[in-house]
């Protein structure tokens, strides 16, 4: 019989950790700039911890989060998202578990979302503690489809999609070169099997209960893990607080609308988020304002999308021909495919809501308003 849980003292402030707050466009931060080192334990609550794992690139770390659980062999600790499958990563994890996790026994896993950062160890966890895979069954799959599609070149749909989108032959030709399967690379073997999250379940870990709040656009169904009864809101990549997530248009689903489905999203976590909430996000660090953020979020893509038709309205595009309008930034080439799915999901967004045609002209589409063609 599991030995009885005796729940912590759940009236801590954050105020109580001894960090200043301080405030960024609108949002508070309770913790300041404060944040553990990668590898490190920070305990936010009694029963939440949380820790780094590196992440090349700008974004630099991805969030975990460890939250205290209780199962049929008694205590230990459930682990929210994975980080990529690199040496560093693993070491992290190494240190942790020869640390403050050295006494800790890992009872599930879960994952919000398909995203290499986010699902790339959980094969090494599950596999390192015997214990199941918890995850949105769609992403599941997907992870599943993405580890296994390993091939010499790009499939011919994938090169069109990119045609579609006007990129040059040598750029073409530079994708064939770059292979089809670096998903798997950076993933660990998954479990056969998985637990399936799905919308609206209620999930106990620990004393705790988790409301799984399914959303949109980022990818098909990434899981939030939301804690009514106090407010705290394991977000991952589907609020962040200073960056905005990629909105793309994927080879699997040519004829989505995910930026549609991102901005209902954000409508439905409006309705349910206390504007008091804690959000603990991906990356970045905890914040309050989640009603603030939702809306700049929204504002954002509606700002961009009606800049976009009216550039559109003077002239035909292509997706590439659009990064100018929709980013204030430079597009190199670390970036190019990125702002490509991202230019080709504001364009399908218009199309499909009636507010730009698309011609194909010699395999690459051209949007624009009906007098231009």
């Amino acid at each position: 019989m599991a030995k009885k849980f005796n729940p912590p003292s759940y009236d801590m402030s954050l105020a109580d950790h001894g960090f200043d707050a301080t405030e960024y466009r609108g949002l508070t931060y309770p913790l300041g700039e404060h944040a553990p080192e990668i590898g490190e334990l920070y305990h936010l609550l009694p029963d939440i911890g949380w820790t780094r794992l590196p992440v090349p690139g700008n974004l630099r770390h991805i969030n975990i989060w460890l939250l205290a659980d209780e199962d049929e062999h008694g205590e230990g600790v459930a682990i929210v998202d994975t980080g990529l499958q690199l040496p560093d990563t693993i070491a992290a994890w190494e240190k942790l578990f020869a640390g403050p996790l050295k006494d800790k026994r890992v009872t599930r896993v879960i994952v919000t979302h398909f995203h290499p950062d986010h699902v790339g160890m959980a094969g090494w966890l599950c596999k390192k503690f015997g214990v199941r895979l918890w995850m949105n069954r769609t992403e599941w799959l997907m992870a599943r489809m993405l580890t296994a599609d390993i091939r010499n070149a790009p499939p011919e749909e994938a090169i069109g999609q990119m045609r579609l989108a006007g990129w040059d032959e040598a750029r073409l030709e530079n994708m064939r070169q770059k292979g089809w399967g670096n998903f798997a690379k950076a993933v660990s073997p998954l479990p056969l099997g998985h637990v399936r999250l799905f919308d609206e379940q209620l999930l106990t870990i620990g004393h705790r209960k988790w409301r799984i709040l399914t959303g949109g656009g980022h990818t098909p169904e990434h899981s939030c893990l939301y804690d009514e009864d106090n407010k705290i809101i394991i977000a991952g990549d589907q609020i962040l607080p200073r960056i905005t997530s990629n909105v793309s248009m994927m080879a699997s689903e040519p004829e989505a609308n995910p930026l549609a489905e991102w901005l209902e999203s954000i409508e439905k976590f409006k309705l349910r988020m206390h504007d008091d909430t804690l959000v603990l996000p991906a990356h970045g660090e905890p914040f309050h304002g989640v009603q603030q953020r939702l809306d700049y979020l929204a504002k954002g893509h509606y700002d961009r999308l009606d800049k976009l038709e009216a550039a559109l309205k003077q002239r035909p595009h292509r997706a590439v021909d659009c990064f100018g309008i929709l980013f204030d930034r430079d597009i190199d080439d670390s970036v190019y495919g990125l702002a490509t799915g991202e230019a080709m999901a504001h364009l399908q967004y218009l199309e499909k809501s009636g507010r730009i045609p698309v011609k194909i002209i010699d395999n690459v589409q051209w949007f624009g308003g009906a007098n231009n063609f």
